[in-house]
């Protein structure tokens, strides 16, 4: 017995000694692993074949693969557009090294999201550009489409101003239609989104400034964009505005690895409207106005916009976990994002989480993608009316006095009820105005893509997507405010539920065929799509809450529309050289009558790798020399009503209702349709080259392109009678755009310590319309453009052989000094009269060439970049000068009130209002500089040094402007120049850590 028991102690001392020389036997491999600008890079793989361990990089670039035995061993780095780098590493306990990878050339393996399917940069066929998660603009970010500004040739992304959250204007190409929408569409994992906007651009989602900013832009990868019919026609009916492809980002195997960002910014306006002072109003209406004037006059210094205006505080915090269990990959985020604005009141919080699922199932034949995101804002929104008055209001009055309206300062009446013909006081106008909103969305899918154990290149793709939000919120002015002083305030509740329903399934088949140098790739599938919105409609009350004001006719509307589509598309490459590519869909939409329902949507391209021809073997520096070819169709159906083709009543309001016996009732009257109604559709003719040099230190390519819309929705004049109106939206009109891309990349300086990278593009587009009636007639216009001041009055017009929206005014006339002559135009007709005939196209406010310019400089730890834009030939109309500059506007003896007018006042000399003078429509060609920014990746905080690095940044948004228009911002995406929120200029701190 004392025998066995000795065994076993011994035995046990054996293994424990046996254990112990297996540990001291034992080390590890961690570090860090850097793209050529010595930036981390997530998500890289690293591995040990002979081991089979492996790992990939956390979100500073960082790995760790432990209890590795001694030794040496072959380390294996990769990451998609990158060289695959292979070192051999010994591992002598905890073994630290850095892995710095180079770009292949000019990424031409790189996978790149197409419509259905991915493809192999080199193969590409379409005019198509992608942007990164490492190059996307930097700061405050509160919207996805801001992360590329300036980024893409042909792409203009032009924000709507400086509201948290607040909208931004996306034209790929300049667009392709007059009233139906401009957008291009946006799909998120192969989900395409709800547009939310109407025909005018106007958000349809209450309660929120712009629904795109419900998408945490920190949860963003890459951002594609589809700009010819060759890129964009396997989406058919939705797609001739361009496409936008965003992918979201997905764990990868390894283990966890956790990231968290804080980014603390304070934004101030950038620029202030120049009006006159107090002591200048007070100069003047003491030598030029009347003594009731002068008796106006206050002894205050108030300067309305710093009233109206300040500093705005924004925190925006994302935490991510990404990692493996087992062999499921997975992502979940969470972000919070707390934003003052510079307009007073005005603030949004988003909460917003994502989780993503990427298994693999059945030896990888079956891959399930599974994405989910949600979001929850809430929004005190500015009443923005306040900007305008903070520009007019006497400068000469005080913010505050004691009064029944608030305390307030406001014009009254002999009576003391407020002037009606007097601008009401801003920061009154702001404070008292109570409009809050709050919004949710979720949106997401769920992707099987399998392929078949007896013929691997058959792949058949099931996709599940949803798109759900809810808006709603309430406005409220109590019953004492002056700007309700007539209506005794107000307080009317809103809400909106979308639901938009996602149904795809397609096959596809790739196959190389080597006995034919050939490679086969065939798509075919189905798509289903269900959007239905319905808005609540509830009563109005006065401010008191109680007493009704209105009542809806119908508790609520539910408008809802279908698209059924087949699409199909073949790749077919030859040789590795010659690629022929073929797409077509076939739509059919609700929007329609069953006679025009369905629209067919083909396209064509060729493909020729010119670098790969014999000749052209013997030039080393050549990397890549690729000619496309494409022409296709693509229709447009957003922004056209559910109906249009249906008969249809319009409901009266409440002024006009009829009464009978007593009682009041709504009456109903035939409004004018169309039954003929159908697509817009735009051809798209395309020429590219696609070039690299040095392995791809230089890249880029260069497209030109011609659309033809034609069947563009215009409104024409038609017969009494014929209709229930003398006017008609229909099919008639049509419109060309011809333009020019160009972008260059490259990495001039490229060494261990010291790299320098730059990225250029330009872009040249001219939109004219070609018809806008059913009979030849070159002196139709079509007016638009109306502008604040005078009722009526519209600056913008649509005609043939014009730009949409060029400017229709009248030849300012002036004297020898170069002054305006008040009310002298040029008689153009010469028919001895100014009349309407007289109004001249001036200009327009589309751009003759759009610039974007990045930069960035790496010297060890230390990063600094740039981002500007340039847009030339752009022109405004400068709605606020021909509003407040004039003498009448100063002296406002019909309203018996004293305003504040602009700088430009002294330059015009105009008495009153000068509405329709070229005099107005200014040059606002600009350069930008929208951000510059500065980084210090500090490593490992922490004592274990696989862990805890950090870096640190600094950044300013909206550096400066040079332009020479004196309003407060040039970019102003409708031509007309009113009341633009200022964008801010923005001071950001941000921090990253990942563990």
């Amino acid at each position: 017995m004392k025998k066995r028991y000795m065994e076993r102690i011994l035995l046990l001392l054996f293994f424990v000694a046996l254990s112990g020389l297996s540990y001291a036997q034992t080390g590890s491999i961690s570090g860090v692993v850097l793209d050529e600008l010595n930036q981390p890079l997530p998500g890289a793989s690293v591995n040990i074949k002979s081991l089979s361990r492996g790992t990939s990089t956390d979100g500073n670039g960082r790995f760790n693969l432990p209890n590795l035995p001694m030794g040496e061993h072959a380390v294996s780095v990769t990451f998609i557009g990158y060289e695959v780098l292979n070192r051999q590493v010994t591992v002598n306990g905890a073994t630290q090294v850095s892995l710095k990878l180079v770009p292949s050339a000019q990424n031409l393996n790189e996978v790149v999201v197409i419509g259905y399917g991915t493809q192999e940069k080199k193969d590409v066929t379409g005019s198509i550009s992608t942007v990164s998660s490492k190059d996307f603009q930097k700061g405050t970010i509160t919207s996805p489409d801001q992360l590329i500004v300036g980024k893409i040739a042909g792409v203009q992304v032009t924000t709507n101003g400086g509201q948290p959250g607040g909208g931004s204007t996306i034209r790929i190409r300049g667009g392709a239609s007059l009233n139906a929408s401009n957008d291009p569409l946006i799909v998120v994992d192969g989900v395409p989104l709800s547009s939310f906007k109407d025909k005018d651009g106007n958000n349809t989602l209450p309660g929120v400034g712009n629904p795109l900013s419900l998408i945490n832009p920190n949860d963003i990868e890459t951002f594609t964009i589809l700009k010819d019919a060759n890129a964009t026609a396997i989406y058919g009916s939705r797609a001739s505005n361009g496409v936008v492809l965003i992918t979201t980002k997905k764990g990868k195997s390894g283990k966890p690895s956790v990231s968290f960002s804080t980014q603390n910014s304070v934004a101030t306006v950038a620029r202030k409207l120049d009006v006159l002072s107090a002591d200048e109003i007070r100069d003047f209406v003491n030598a030029n106005g009347s003594a009731a004037q002068i008796g106006m006059l206050g002894a205050a210094n108030t300067n309305w916009q710093d009233e109206v205006y300040q500093k705005a505080f924004t925190s925006d915090n994302n935490l991510s976990i990404a990692g493996a269990y087992k062999k499921m990959p997975y992502r979940v985020s969470l972000g919070y994002l707390n934003q003052d604005g510079t307009l007073i009141t005005d603030n949004l919080k988003r909460t917003s989480g994502a989780v993503s699922v990427t298994p693999k199932l059945f030896d990888d034949h079956l891959k399930i993608d599974l994405n989910l995101k949600g979001s929850m804002t809430k929004s005190r929104f500015a009443f923005q009316d306040g900007i305008a008055n903070a520009i007019q209001f006497d400068p000469t009055q005080p913010v505050r006095t004691e009064n029944e309206y608030g305390n307030y300062f406001e014009w009254l009446q002999t009576s003391g009820v407020p002037n009606p013909n007097a601008p009401r006081n801003p920061v009154g106008l702001i404070e008292l105005k109570d409009d809050r909103g709050e919004t949710a969305r979720s949106f997401g899918n769920l992707q099987f893509d399998y392929s078949f154990h007896f013929l691997p290149e058959l792949h058949a793709n099931l996709n599940l997507g949803y798109d759900v939000s809810q808006g709603k919120g309430s406005t409220y002015i109590p019953d004492f405010a002056a700007q309700s002083a007539s209506t005794n305030g107000y307080f009317k509740e809103y809400k909106s539920d979308i639901s938009n329903k996602v149904i795809e399934f397609y096959l596809n088949y790739a196959k190389d065929i080597p006995s034919l140098k050939s490679n086969i790739n065939a798509t075919a599938g189905y798509g289903f799509y269900a959007n239905r919105t319905k808005v609540y409609n509830f009563n109005a009350y006065e401010g008191d809450r109680e007493t009704v004001t209105s009542t809806p006719v119908f508790p609520f509307d539910q408008p809802e529309n279908r698209l059924l589509s087949y699409y199909g598309r073949v790749i077919y490459t030859f040789n590795e050289k010659y690629i022929l590519a073929g797409t077509v869909r076939t739509d059919g939409s609700s929007r329609f009558s069953e006679d025009n329902r369905w629209g067919v949507f083909p396209s064509a391209a060729f493909t020729w790798r010119i670098n790969e021809e014999n000749f052209l073997q013997s030039v080393p520096a050549l990397s890549d020399l690729k000619l496309r070819l494409s022409y296709g169709i693509t229709g447009q159906q957003e922004g056209i009503a559910n109906y249009s083709y249906l008969a249809n009543y319009a409901t009266s309001s409440n002024e006009s209702m009829y009464e009978l016996g007593g009682q009041f009732y709504y009456m109903n009257a035939p409004v004018a349709y169309d039954e003929n109604v159908k697509w817009e559709t735009t051809e798209t003719y395309n020429a590219g080259l696609d070039y690299g040099f040095l392995n791809g230190r230089v890249n880029g390519s260069i497209d030109i392109y011609k659309k033809k819309t034609k069947d563009l929705l215009s409104v024409i004049p038609i017969p009494i009678g014929s209709n229930f109106s003398n006017q008609l939206l229909t099919n008639v009109g049509n419109m060309e755009a011809t333009g020019f891309e160009f972008s260059l990349n490259g990495k001039p300086i490229l060494k261990e310590d010291f790299s320098w990278d730059l990225g250029f593009n330009v872009t040249y587009n001219k939109l004219k319309v070609t018809n806008l009636t059913a009979s030849f007639d070159p002196s139709y216009r079509v007016l638009t453009g109306g502008i604040k001041g005078s009722t009526g009055n519209f600056v913008q017009a649509h005609t043939l052989n014009r730009t949409p929206y060029s400017f229709n005014v009248y030849k300012q006339v002036y004297d020898a000094e170069g002054k305006p002559l008040q009310g002298v135009y040029a008689d153009l007709d010469g028919d001895g009269a100014i009349t309407e005939r007289d109004r001249y196209f001036y200009k327009s406010p589309a751009p003759k060439v759009i610039l974007g310019f990045s930069t960035g400089v790496n010297y060890k730890q230390w990063t600094l970049n740039t981002v500007m834009r340039a847009s030339i030939g752009n022109y405004l109309y400068d709605n606020v000068s021909s509003n407040f500059s004039t003498r009448s506007a100063l002296l406002n003896a019909g309203a018996g009130i004293l305003n504040n007018v602009t700088r430009d006042f002294y330059n015009s000399g105009f008495t009153t209002a000068q509405y329709q003078s070229d005099y107005f429509v200014k040059d606002a060609s600009f350069l930008k500089m929208d951000n510059v920014g500065l980084s210090y990746n500090a490593g490992n905080i922490l004592s274990n040094r696989t862990t805890g690095n950090l870096t640190i940044s600094a950044n300013v948004q909206n550096v400066f402007t040079v332009t020479n228009y004196k309003g407060i911002d040039p970019e102003v995406q409708n031509g007309i120049d009113y009341q633009l929120y200022p964008r801010p200029r923005t001071f950001v701190l941000g921090l990253n850590i990942g563990f």
